[in-house]
């Protein structure tokens, strides 16, 4: 029986997790012992029920007789170290002055003293066991937490734009709560905007969001499957998270963690907002060097006025990045960064000291030349096309083991000369008509609207 006991121990000392636990059990008993029958019950403390040690999840919702006869076998079995019932012997697994849990086997197959012998030490080794598991994963719970309120903290060090934040955030509250959909809402103009995931169709959450205000605390409903989260920073409503379960109503570990989850996601949200409105007050758009586009449309104003007074010829180019959705797709968004620097550095190194160049939203970009006719502009814009074209983007400088090094894009370009008919608005505008032409006939061309009409 020693040998049998030791062989157990080294049998289950690499099993790291519950559910290859079980697996490497049943294979030792079925290959030592001829036992094929063997199910191992482990009590809850989040669900508050007996549940299969090898599953992650369940519904108690589902088979309420099972989970009440499990229940009732863990009653029993509290008062000594092993009952039978029925067809089935079941064996506590202890812990201290309580059990955590039990063993199930088929009494037929257990008509061997030495085999009810061993089960009685057995139970002890495969108890200590589980207990290491359960703390291990709950250790790793923990740590995974804190992983997530710490990357939910770093997501403001390199986005502003909330559209961009919320759907990270998003993805990586669902990763950590399984089982459980989490609905983010912000805040706009005194509605509520849900921006993760693409849609809700219940109507009990939606109703709930809805009577949301700056003095609401968290709420639990629907019999505890959902939870309703305000985004509450410095006294300001700014959303919410809705969280709903999928199978068994939430736990107090899960309401702490989403109220822990809803803070972190507070303080980030309104640091994303503060920086938001700086930037609208600021002249360059921090990736490209570029004016962005408040001041852009400034500069538009004063050239326009100024070209209309001193009868002098303006020209703005309209361009953007031909398939750049396709960068960020394939080599990832540190890599359609990357492309947006370098492609704005060639730029700004074919223009004049006193041209201007702004980025319009995204990969798209306005360019304003003083003083250039439309065939001038046409020679830049030529210019621009091939520099951009022959621009070598190495990709290793974002992310060093990419199997594709080096990339080339191009640029498709639009060009409308400016008319004292005009009004300011009509610029861009027709410029970007220009560039549309480009796009919709080829793209890595060079377009101009002439607006002869």
């Amino acid at each position: 029986m020693h040998d049998l006991l030791e062989k157990l121990s080294i049998t289950i000392d690499n099993a790291y997790n519950s559910k290859i636990f079980v697996s490497v059990i049943k294979d030792f008993f079925k290959k030592e012992l001829n036992i094929d029958h063997i199910n191992i019950y482990v009590y809850d403390n989040k669900l508050k029920i007996i549940k299969d040690f090898s599953v992650e999840w369940i519904n108690p919702d589902e088979n309420k007789e099972q989970t009440c006869k499990l229940d009732e076998i863990y009653n029993k079995i509290k008062l000594s170290n092993f009952i039978e019932q029925g067809d089935f012997i079941y064996y506590a697994l202890p812990k201290s002055k309580k059990n955590i849990g039990f063993i199930e086997f088929k009494k037929a197959q257990l008509n061997n003293s030495i085999i009810n012998n061993f089960l009685r030490i057995a139970n002890h080794i495969i108890s200590l066991k589980i207990q290491n598991i359960l703390l291990a994963e709950t250790m790793q719970k923990n740590i995974d937490f804190h992983e997530l309120m710490r990357n939910i903290a770093k997501i403001i060090e390199t986005q502003y734009e909330l559209d961009y934040i919320i759907p990270l955030i998003g993805e990586m509250i669902d990763k950590f709560l399984a089982n459980i959909l989490t609905y983010i809402f912000v805040r706009e103009n005194g509605e509520f905007k849900l921006l993760w995931p693409s849609n809700c169709k219940d109507t009990s959450i939606l109703d709930e969001v809805a009577k949301l205000d700056e003095q609401s605390q968290y709420k639990i409903i629907s019999e505890r499957k959902t939870g309703i989260f305000p985004l509450v920073n410095e006294n300001k409503l700014l959303g919410c998270i809705a969280a709903k379960s999928m199978v068994s109503p939430l736990t107090n570990s899960d309401i702490n963690n989403l109220e822990q989850l809803a803070k972190q996601s507070s303080a980030t949200i309104n640091r994303a907002n503060v920086y938001s409105e700086i930037l609208k007050h600021a002249t360059l758009d921090a990736l490209t060097g570029f004016y962005n586009r408040r001041h852009l449309e400034e500069r538009i104003k004063q050239e326009t006025a100024k070209a209309k007074r001193q009868k002098t010829p303006l020209c703005a180019i309209m361009t953007d990045i031909d398939f750049f959705k396709k960068v960020n797709d394939i080599y990832g968004h540190a890599a359609g960064d990357l492309v947006l620097k370098l492609v704005s550095k060639t730029i700004r190194s074919q223009l004049r000291e006193y041209d201007i160049a702004g980025r319009y939203g995204g990969e798209e970009f306005a360019l304003l030349l003083p003083f250039t006719r439309t065939e001038e502009a046409v020679m830049v814009a030529e210019r621009l096309r091939h520099a951009v074209e022959n621009t070598i983007i190495d990709l290793t400088k974002v992310n060093p083991e990419s199997p594709q090094k080096t990339i080339n894009v191009t640029i498709s370009i639009g060009i409308y000369e400016f008319k004292t008919t005009d009004n300011t608005e009509d610029l861009l505008k027709k410029a970007d008509k220009a560039l549309y032409e480009a796009k919709d006939t080829g793209r890595n061309k060079v377009i101009i609207n002439r607006d002869e009409k």
